[in-house]
């Protein structure tokens, strides 16, 4: 039933890859974060590779999860530590390469919210109920004195904008905002209670995650995948006016706040110009998910093959 609801939502059968040059990237939210597959797909970078890379917008790593196993995707963008537990659990997943490699959230309160401790009972806004993000947003309430689920509700909301939108309406009586979405946040009157940084400075929060056997059989096409990834990548590190102009038409903010969040990004560093992972942040994250689950704990070097993203390096003449 679930092959069959992402074949209507991609309204296009699946066929080899190989005939139709097709690449289908599965993405949980549209943000400045996650912007290289548009600017990548709309700029001509995958063009140049090859490929007709066609993005979807998915909420949540799970149904990511679900349909990298079915091959209704190809390569999904989604929290590493979800997608380690989903290999835990059985499924044949892989991480070959890093999307947001920190943190860039921060919990931002309803006006009449000037504190953690005034949120003891009320309900918080979240991308979906099993993202790396939600888990240490419940570690830094925690640390706060407030612990889930006795203390306050968790709602799932779709993150990103659909996070702000579920602030701004009163739905939620906080959420977690991800730059640049902060910043318009603050401008509304909006309480930011801390960022995530803050608390874990060194944390991989999003990866690219492929199918193994998948991987196996189509490594020509991830590596044409990953060259276009990178070289759009390298360019909007290269072009910081360009990139904020377009990341600003493409999320719809002002191109103001594009371009504070481009400058966030690469200084602190968010984003790695080469789209290397954090081996660092992926024991951190995988540290903590042990420590909110009963998942074991594991090591992270067993759910990450860089050789793809290395020949796609070498490819490219820069390795």
């Amino acid at each position: 039933m679930f092959s069959a609801f992402i074949t209507i939502l991609l309204a296009v059968t699946v066929a080899p890859a190989q005939e139709k040059g097709k690449f289908r990237v599965g993405v949980g939210t549209k943000t400045l974060g996650t912007g290289l597959v548009w600017l990548g797909t709309k700029r001509g970078f995958f063009d140049e590779v090859g490929l007709d890379v066609q993005p979807v917008l998915l909420r949540g790593t799970p149904v990511a999860v679900q349909a990298l196993v079915g091959e209704s995707l190809y390569l999904a963008m989604g929290s590493a530590d979800a997608m380690v537990s989903a290999a835990v659990g059985g499924a044949d997943l892989v991480s070959v390469a890093g999307v947001i490699n920190g943190l860039t959230q921060a919990i931002v309160a309803g006006k009449k919210y000037k504190s953690f401790k005034e949120l003891r009972g009320a309900t918080v806004g979240v991308q979906s109920l099993a993202s790396g993000a939600t888990t240490v947003l419940k570690r830094i309430f925690k640390k706060n004195g407030l612990e889930y689920p006795a203390d306050y509700k968790l709602l799932a909301v779709g993150g990103g904008n659909f996070n702000l939108a579920a602030l701004t309406s009163g739905q939620v009586a906080a959420a977690f905002l991800v730059v640049p979405l902060v910043f318009t946040a603050e401008e509304q009157g909006f309480n930011v209670l801390g960022y995530y940084k803050d608390y874990l400075p060194n944390y991989q929060l999003t990866v690219m995650s492929v199918k193994r056997g998948w991987a196996e059989k189509n490594r020509a096409l991830l590596v044409r995948f990953l060259k276009g990834a990178v070289k759009a990548n390298r360019w909007l590190f290269a072009n910081k006016e360009a990139a904020s102009d377009f990341l600003a038409k493409e999320i719809q903010i002002t191109p103001e706040l594009a371009r504070k969040g481009w400058e966030y990004y690469t200084a602190n560093p968010i984003w790695h110009p080469s789209l290397e992972l954090s081996p660092d942040g992926m024991k951190l994250a995988l540290e903590i998910l042990a420590g909110e689950t009963k998942l074991a704990a594991q090591d992270s070097a067993k759910y990450v093959d860089r050789s793809y993203l290395q020949q796609a390096l070498k490819e490219l003449g820069e390795r």
